[in-house]
């Protein structure tokens, strides 16, 4: 839960926040005028932030948006900075790749307001499907500074200072975050809010005309800007040498969370040795890093995900100590979270010390002998299930199940199993529509609503305009539900929780010139499996929009209204024990009573969507009534 009276203090104090709540108020200290996101997890609290403080910045002037997708949240922030008004947008790391087309040309652009771009990585995949990438090569490629906090302190700290680092030097900065980072809670000590500048104005200037010969010039002077940065971060705190005088041959190197687990490895073994935190992920601060290593014997590089740091440091070690040894990825691992453990491991290693197996990756002994082993699965009600149900009772077989990016991604589980891949935000779409080219099978493309407005519509024009034959399910829960129920057009209110346009997926797919459009009640299982076999056979593009609110919202308003809402039960006179509605439905609030007993229905878990009568062959499953 967001704790808006905390990061809207006015006066200094102390205070507990997450990282990504910290990295708000680093903003709001530095006079944000202007602020916009699309939401992913872990990156997802800090527009949750925004918003949930909507108010105090409506008091304030300040403004804050949900964008389509990471690319148009980046434009409309660098349309902020080029207006004179300081700009903040956020995103997952997936978001980067999105958002890499506008982002990449800003700093041969220039800006005139400080403008940050927060994004957060996820070692581990705790909350991502497709890839375990680093973003710390973004700012190589792009040109831009890129500075990593450790702890919710910094987390504000260092966004004050890259507000501050971007203003100087009129490009974008990167503040890298990780999902440790993102998600853990600490003290924070706020400074005074400033009045922010909320208004600016646009004035075109020639230096921002980068067409080549205009181009190749700028590419040259950016380098040399990363140099003048490189100096310029240098002299100031964000990379510092812990244990400075400690006489020592050994050295570490960590970033970001790392450094935490380097220090509880240390207080554990009760050793002492020069740490280098770095906080400047890019440029790589070369002259830091030399003084560090040059004495030393043995180098222990501490990062999470790719070698980046010690590939730099290998580089630098040639020119002032060629013998440095130095140890990192062949210790510890290319993937995953660390944790003190492996730091521990690594650094007995380095010494010589004999030490137990190699550590692995963060709580997996522990879950492994706690856990129930079991997929993961749709909550009670959800309409997703029913669509999906619906859909592989009536495809004929060999159909294939595009995926996309949501809760629907669940579907890739028993017993749906119907998404046969899942590559990114839209991408279902786009590969069905490769694969109805080149094969004679029956192709179904499953989409969020927010996936589809995010990036799912340019492939929907394809599939029209190239004469395309995928059936697009359209799934519209009417909000953003895997990352936290944030609105998106079609829910009907924006980011600062003013009433906006809703947007149909159906009106938008007939403005595509879809000739055949149908919108279904997600609860309606026989309407859905109509409609769905009647789609099936059309010769070209068609979309089935299933509609259905998400159940963990409209279970939460019912609560708030006081509104009851019917539970289930089976009765066991009718039942025939055929378990469609646990195995092939898999509605987690249907149990049975060991492995040949009697199915039940949980009342606690039940959400009342009524879809497990419509299902059941028997219709043995109604309403239970109230006891009197």
């Amino acid at each position: 839960m967001v704790r808006t009276h905390r990061v809207t203090e006015l006066e200094e104090k102390k205070v507990i926040l997450l990282g990504n709540e910290a990295i708000v108020r680093g903003a709001l200290e530095a006079g944000v005028g202007f602020a916009s996101s699309y939401p992913g997890t872990p990156s997802s609290e800090i527009p949750d932030t925004f918003f949930a403080i909507r108010e105090t910045l409506k008091e304030r002037g300040i403004y804050f948006e949900y964008g389509t997708n990471e690319k148009c949240s980046t434009e409309a922030a660098a349309g902020a900075a080029f207006s004179g008004v300081r700009s903040i947008t956020s995103m997952k790391h997936f978001g980067m790749n999105v958002a890499t087309d506008s982002v990449f040309p800003l700093p041969y652009h220039g800006i005139k307001a400080g403008m940050v771009i927060a994004v957060a990585d996820d070692p581990g995949c705790w909350s991502s499907g497709q890839s375990e990438q680093d973003s710390r090569w973004f700012p190589r490629i792009g040109h831009m500074p890129m500075i990593e906090p450790s702890d919710p302190q910094e987390c504000k700290d260092f966004t004050k200072f890259a507000f501050e680092l971007s203003e100087k030097f009129k490009v974008p900065v990167f503040v890298r975050l990780t999902t440790r980072v993102s998600h853990v809670s600490g003290i924070v000590k706020l400074d005074k809010l400033p009045e922010p500048k909320t208004k600016g104005k646009f004035t075109p200037e020639n230096k921002w005309n980068t067409l080549p010969p205009t181009l190749l010039k700028k590419h040259t002077e950016l380098h040399g800007l990363l140099d003048k940065i490189r100096s310029y971060v240098e002299k100031t705190k964000i990379n510092q040498v812990v244990n400075k005088n400690a006489k020592s041959k050994l050295g570490i190197v960590a970033n970001g969370v790392t450094f935490h687990y380097v220090m509880e490895a240390l207080k554990s073994l009760k050793l002492k040795v020069p740490v280098l935190k770095l906080g400047l992920a890019w440029p790589f601060p070369n002259n830091q890093v030399k003084s560090f290593i040059k004495g030393l014997g043995n180098v222990l590089v501490v990062e999470e995900l790719e070698p980046i740091l010690e590939d730099e440091i290998t580089r630098l070690a040639k020119e002032v100590n060629p013998k440095l040894k130095i140890s990192g990825k062949d210790l510890m691992s290319f993937s995953g979270e660390y944790k003190t453990e492996m730091v521990e491991y690594a650094l007995k290693k380095v010494l010589g010390e004999k030490t137990k197996e190699k550590p692995t990756h963060v709580c997996e002994e522990t879950i492994a002998k706690i856990a129930i082993k079991r997929s993961a699965t749709f909550c009670p009600g959800c309409p997703h299930r029913s669509t999906f149900y619906a859909a592989k009772t009536v495809s004929p077989k060999g159909t294939v199940f595009g995926g996309d990016i949501g809760c629907y991604i669940i579907g890739i589980f028993k017993p749906m199993e119907t998404q046969d891949f899942v590559v990114s935000m839209g991408a279902g779409s786009g590969i069905s529509h490769g694969i109805s080219k080149v094969s004679d099978q029956q192709v179904i493309a499953f989409v969020g609503d927010s996936t589809f407005f995010h990036g799912a519509m340019p492939q929907l024009v394809s599939m029209v305009y190239n004469k395309s034959k995928p059936l697009v399910i359209a799934l519209d829960n009417r909000i953003t539900a895997m990352t936290g129920h944030q609105p998106n057009p079609s829910t009907g209110f924006n980011g600062m929780g003013d009433v906006s346009e809703i947007l149909k997926i159906e009106d938008i797919a007939k403005s595509f010139s879809v000739k055949d459009v149908a919108v279904v009640n997600s609860f309606n299982m026989a309407n859905c499996q109509a409609k769905i076999k009647e789609f099936l056979d059309k010769e070209n593009v068609s979309v089935i929009v299933s509609r259905g609110e998400c159940r963990l919202k409209f279970m939460r308003d019912s609560r708030h209204k006081g509104v009851k809402v019917p539970v289930f039960e089976i009765d066991k006179d009718k039942c025939i024990k055929c378990g469609t509605c646990l195995y092939k439905f898999g509605c987690p609030a249907i149990q049975r009573k060991g492995l040949d007993g009697d199915f039940y229905i949980d009342p606690d878990l039940c959400w009342g969507c009524s879809v497990c009568g419509q299902v059941c062959p028997a219709k043995a499953i109604h309403v239970k009534a109230e006891k009197k």
